[in-house]
């Protein structure tokens, strides 16, 4: 028997694809094999079955940021690596777009708001341990960056040009630059910097 793992990752998958309208019991059963009538025992509900395709989606969330986080160094420049990989599975405009689709439903379920709220405390503790060496940094630092990370792929989704994780790389980096700049360090520096420390790891809901 399908473990329900794998029912949830069709589930998602389906709702990716085709959008959350498109997730109904009959067209799980075509994605997994299942029959509708085991899946409605399973799951009882189309609302909860959208909620534990969902979840299941945030629990690897969370698993690849935190995986992400172990590996990029705690500095100014791995916290653009941070954000940067965590962009790197986003895709192109109509991905971006039809992801947004797939957040109308976690806005709408306080649960999956939770796990949203969750999420963000997650990326700004990292964020946060990222500046901690760094003097005269403003309060709350985590949050400012996450929030600029945020607007960039909004921005970048208007004028899609190029790969989202350079648009918002580049974006990061001037961030950042300015942020430092009271401790005198240019933003050419930290260009220097970041490109010295590339490469880790991958990431999103998928």
């Amino acid at each position: 028997m399908l473990p329900d793992t794998d029912v949830l990752e069709a589930a998602y998958t389906l709702m990716q694809r085709r959008g959350p309208e498109a997730l109904t019991f009959s067209t799980l059963a075509e994605a997994c094999g299942l029959s509708a009538s085991t899946l409605v025992q399973r799951f009882r509900s189309k609302a909860d079955l959208i909620r534990g395709a969902l979840s299941h989606a945030w629990d690897g969330l969370d698993e690849k940021t935190a995986t992400i986080s172990a590996k990029v160094s705690k500095t100014p420049e791995g916290a653009i690596q941070f954000l940067t990989a965590l962009s790197r599975d986003y895709g192109g405009i109509e991905a971006y777009a039809d992801a947004l689709l797939i957040l109308r439903e976690d806005l709408r379920d306080p649960a999956l708001r939770a796990r949203g709220a969750k999420w963000k405390a997650a990326l700004s503790r990292t964020l946060e341990d990222c500046f901690a060496g760094s003097p005269r940094v403003p309060k709350d630092i985590g949050i400012l960056m996450a929030t600029q990370w945020q607007g960039s792929l909004l921005w970048w989704s208007f004028d899609p040009r190029g790969r989202v994780e350079d648009y918002v790389e580049e974006g990061l980096k001037r961030f950042v630059a300015a942020i430092l700049d009271t401790r005198g360090r240019s933003a050419s520096a930290l260009t220097v910097a970041a490109r010295g420390r590339a490469g880790t790891a991958r990431p999103r809901r998928s």
